[in-house]
């Protein structure tokens, strides 16, 4: 799933989140408790609009970063302590 397909599930999820909080302040009145929990709901409503706010900078791919390669040729004295790749140093024999 993308960042975005997520974020909308957590927003249907917060939704129905709202409509139950709104069915029990109905039936259970406004005391505390369900302030609470209808603050509570309201703050992550807030937090899910800061994070699609944030989701383009987040989703968006991004490009590693290009190394040029010279088209002179590389200095032999690079090479003078080195093997050579399954045939072992230059001045030894293969078992």
């Amino acid at each position: 799933m993308s960042v975005h397909d997520d974020l909308t599930t957590v927003q249907r999820c917060l939704d129905d989140l709202t409509r139950s909080v709104k069915r029990l302040e109905q039936q259970m009145g406004s005391g505390l408790e369900v302030r609470r929990v209808r603050t509570d709901a309201d703050h992550l409503r807030e937090s899910v609009a800061l994070l699609r706010e944030a989701a383009p900078a987040l989703a968006a791919p991004r490009r590693p970063d290009l190394v040029s390669i010279p088209d002179t040729p590389y200095d032999n004295t690079l090479w003078t302590d080195s093997d050579d790749e399954g045939l072992g140093a230059r001045d030894r024999h293969a078992p």
